[in-house]
């Protein structure tokens, strides 16, 4: 299987015109410059660094005046009461919804921070049983759950110590993400004290902190559009990525729709990162965190790649396809997503 286009290859996302050679075992076999007709843009697919999709039952419920406590805060917040009143079949439902529109928009791998323990990681197997999408389950609530699922999300070092979910998450070898500095800072130094494998939010770090985090080595995935409408803040991004390797989530489906396109827009524009920087974060930044072999497109990666329609209305004219990608490509731009040796039109085309 081969396809055409300007290619972005490798972590620089060097713009290549030629042809992608995709081999029976759904690995890139090669990559191969020439003049060729199509306008196609090629890139890896994204990896969604953060979520909650169990949210996908409660899309824009609560308002805009609730804070963040107020709307995903366990036991009591609107989240979480909602949750409690949906059926198991509804939540397996909707959260597939979400998997299915994650597909359609790009999205290779989300890693979900997985509320309900083992029955939690059950539901979103369940939900993603037939597709594509890697959902992984970052799970939470115990030590069987993380055994269950792919690896533990905990919930932030204010709520517990996490130190034997931490140890027992080692010997799984398995990685082990926390929340850290959403609301205020006073969770950081705790959280980098468990030496977790990534970081989620970091809003309210201060120069302690940096150090900490490049002298750790730790990688930080930061959620712009849901930290704005949470009203938290945002993270100081120039400052993270002088530090540490970042990666882009969209957080909670309840608040944001789990689209990639949209989440590095918004980034781009409300900051001073470099295009080509947040297209890694969208990508091989966020397939590092997890250990998947995907996330580039290079020779002897898995072939999980996105072809964008270049002559689209859209994106036709671009003079920069990277800065086209980030800044102003949509789901409309979708031409096909490919997962290996996938290609099924009726599932990941228009």
């Amino acid at each position: 299987m081969e396809r055409t286009g300007t290619i972005l290859r490798g972590r620089e996302f060097e713009p290549i015109e030629g042809r992608v050679v995709i081999g029976d075992d759904g690995r890139i076999e090669s990559i191969e410059a020439e003049s060729v007709e199509s306008d196609d843009i090629i890139l890896p697919a994204f990896v969604n660094a953060h979520t909650h999709i169990g949210d996908s039952i409660a899309k824009e419920a609560g308002g805009d005046d609730r804070s963040l406590e107020e709307l995903v805060a366990p036991p009591d917040g609107l989240k979480h009461r909602l949750l409690r009143a949906a059926s198991r079949d509804e939540l397996v439902a909707a959260m597939g919804q979400s998997l299915r529109f994650m597909e359609r928009a790009g999205t290779a791998a989300c890693l979900d921070f997985r509320e309900g323990g083992v029955d939690g990681v059950e539901m979103l197997e369940a939900a993603g049983g037939g597709r594509d999408i890697d959902a992984l389950s970052f799970a939470r609530g115990s030590i069987d759950a993380m055994r269950a699922g792919d690896g533990f999300g905990a919930s932030g070092a204010n709520d517990s110590t996490f130190d034997r979910e931490r140890d027992a998450t080692r010997e799984a070898d398995k990685p082990f993400g926390i929340h850290a500095g959403e609301v205020d800072s006073s969770d950081i130094h705790p959280a980098l004290d468990l030496e977790p494998d990534f970081l989620v939010h970091m809003v309210h770090s201060e120069p302690d902190h940096l150090e900490r985090v490049a002298d750790q080595d730790v990688p930080v995935v930061v959620c712009p559009r849901s930290n704005l409408v949470t009203d938290v803040g945002l993270s100081p991004y120039t400052e993270l990525s002088e530090r540490t390797a970042l990666a882009l989530g969209t957080d909670n489906v309840m608040l944001n729709s789990p689209s990639m396109f949209r989440e590095m827009e918004f980034l781009a524009k409300l900051s001073e990162l470099p295009a080509d920087e947040i297209l890694r974060m969208a990508t091989c930044n966020g397939a590092d965190i997890a250990g998947l072999e995907y996330g580039l497109v290079e020779p002897g990666r898995e072939a999980r790649l996105l072809v964008l329609d270049g002559a689209s209305n859209n994106l036709v004219g671009a003079r920069d396809p990277v800065r086209a990608v980030v800044r102003r490509a949509g789901v409309d731009d979708v031409r096909e997503v490919i997962y290996g040796t996938d290609t099924d039109s009726d599932l990941h085309s228009p």
